[in-house]
């Protein structure tokens, strides 16, 4: 996959579709640094502190059909992350003290991350955590004391 796709030009190549509404004519950004689609954030691993990718993790290479990353809470809409054969590899074998990060990807070229209602985010070189995004919630009696939950795409 080059650096210059259309989001038809991926959708062809992968066979994964997105929603109608999308414009398919419109060419997908590389991005570098953090990145976000939905409930999942695209995190440069020099950014993330503490999480560590142990030594016998098990990496799989990412085909151009896709690994599924995450689906949404009720099973449907997947994220999903394409490459070309040989440019990317995924393990999401991780210690993250937050456990927020699904797993961690490293790229020799662009990928893609693709999910049906978002369309699709370029991914530059480069190693990556792929993590939940959490927002603040308040208590559910009184207001007053707050804590986190995981966005649900």
């Amino acid at each position: 996959m080059n650096a210059t796709l259309t989001l038809a030009e991926l959708t062809s190549r992968t066979g994964l579709d997105v929603l109608d509404h999308l414009e398919r004519e419109v060419t997908i950004p590389i991005v570098d640094g953090l990145q976000a689609q939905g409930d999942l954030l695209v995190v440069p691993v020099a950014l993330v502190s503490g999480l560590t990718v142990p030594d016998l993790a098990r990496w799989q290479d990412v085909p151009p059909s896709g690994i599924v990353l995450l689906r949404s809470s009720a099973g449907g809409n997947p994220h999903t992350l394409v490459a070309d054969p040989a440019t990317c590899r995924w393990t999401p074998d991780v210690l993250d003290p937050p456990a927020l990060a699904l797993g961690v990807l490293t790229a020799t070229a662009p990928a893609y991350l693709i999910h049906p209602e978002h369309g699709a985010t370029g991914i530059a070189p480069g190693r990556y955590a792929v993590r939940r995004q959490r927002e603040r919630e308040m208590g559910v009696n009184s207001g007053f004391f707050p804590g986190n939950r995981l966005i649900a795409d």
